[in-house]
């Protein structure tokens, strides 16, 4: 098959006026009655051909992508004549030809923002304000990105299709390529006159509130989603979305493990041997003001330290953790006994522990000594050995 461009002298891009001029000039050369030599008349039958299916826009393309127009199937050619290597990826990979233009509206990316929270939120949940700085609509051109009065145009490089072809003679004959216009970046239009907001971007940055609910239960590291609040895409596309990541502040009293509040509760030596009650604070009591006295969330819970407790026991308080996210219920509130032994003592005090010890014949502890760590064996002996 010719080379139709060649034939006409104009380039791969020309558009339809410089087509038709270049087919007149031609053919006031080489028309029968201006030349009646028939090696001229063959010419002219090739220049006539060359522009009837470079002037049809869709005989064109089917040129552009290989094929013949004015054969009987109207197909493409075997290799050595028109071989298109594009033509076989698209059989085996179902491309089907032409992608055609890329669109300019585009959804936006997502966006994460950090958000500190206090354990309380986290616990219970809460409401808080964000200011964002992210890409919004321009409203000059309502995402457009044409000035006023303006709009886009059909991109002359590539006539609107996006993507312009390369041809490449090999001994397999020519060889095609597409590749994204240059010009219009695959787009298939280019906007002559830009709008001066957003420089034909379609958006604009901007700075912005929003209110983020915070469910009950979280913790550092959980992933907010609020979908349509993040970035705006380009050509004003539909916003993507807006991730909130909780990271939970360090309490004064707590510590979260899981669903669970852990805490330490220092006691005298005498209160851990004697048995005690304590009042202990909760977490709710970080939700409420202090000097509300119609309040009715628990400040404190009881909590019983029986005789005898040994410095390093856990006494749990059933149900005041953390509310699982997902699911009912709470965690505990495990709570870890810290004896305090006096360094100082005045005389009368240490004269009173002097007596206790003599009572305890303790003035002169031998001490017991136990393994740190017991193997099967000695587990086993614990339980079966003699009372």
């Amino acid at each position: 098959m010719s080379d139709y461009y060649e034939l006409l002298g104009v380039a791969r891009d020309a558009g339809p006026d410089d087509i038709k001029k270049a087919y007149r000039r031609l053919a006031r050369q080489l028309h029968p009655d201006v030349n009646p030599d028939p090696q001229v008349q063959d010419r002219f039958k090739q220049v006539t051909a060359a522009y009837e299916v470079l002037s049809d826009p869709r005989k064109r393309e089917m040129y552009d992508l290989g094929g013949d127009p004015l054969s009987a199937a109207g197909g493409f050619e075997g290799a050595g004549q028109g071989f298109s290597f594009t033509d076989i990826m698209d059989a085996f990979f179902g491309q089907g030809g032409s992608r055609g233009p890329r669109s300019r509206t585009r959804r936006g990316q997502d966006a994460l923002i950090r958000l500190e929270v206090e354990l309380a939120e986290a616990a219970f949940g809460t409401t808080q304000e964000l200011t964002v700085d992210t890409a919004v609509v321009c409203q000059r051109c309502a995402g457009s990105g044409a000035a006023e009065g303006s709009e886009p145009i059909t991109c002359e490089t590539c006539r609107g299709r996006g993507e312009v072809t390369q041809v490449q003679r090999s001994f397999l004959g020519e060889i095609r390529t597409a590749r994204p216009c240059p010009t219009c970046r695959g787009q298939g239009s280019v906007i002559p006159n830009p709008c001066p907001e957003c420089t034909g971007d379609g958006r604009v940055r901007s700075r912005r509130s929003l209110t983020v609910q915070i469910p009950s239960g979280v913790d550092s590291g959980t992933r907010i989603q609020m979908s349509g609040q993040g970035e705006v895409g380009p050509g004003g596309g539909p916003a993507g979305d807006l991730y909130v990541e909780v990271d939970v502040a360090p309490h004064e009293i707590f510590t979260r493990r899981g669903d669970d509040l852990l805490c330490d509760v220092h006691v005298p030596m005498t209160a851990a041997a004697l048995g005690t009650r304590l009042d202990l604070p909760t977490l709710e009591a970080d939700t409420v003001d202090r000097d509300r006295a119609d309040s009715d969330v628990e400040l404190t819970v009881p909590l019983d330290v029986r005789a005898g407790t040994q410095s390093g026991e856990q006494i749990s308080v059933r149900g005041r953790g953390v509310p699982r996210l997902r699911g009912g219920g709470r965690g505990d509130l495990i709570v870890r006994v810290v004896v305090d032994t006096p360094t100082r003592l005045d005389g009368e005090q240490e004269d009173l522990l002097q007596r206790l010890a003599e009572i305890r014949h303790e003035t002169r502890p031998n001490g017991q000594f136990t393994p740190s760590h017991k193997g099967m064996f000695g587990k086993l002996r614990d339980v079966f050995g003699p009372r």
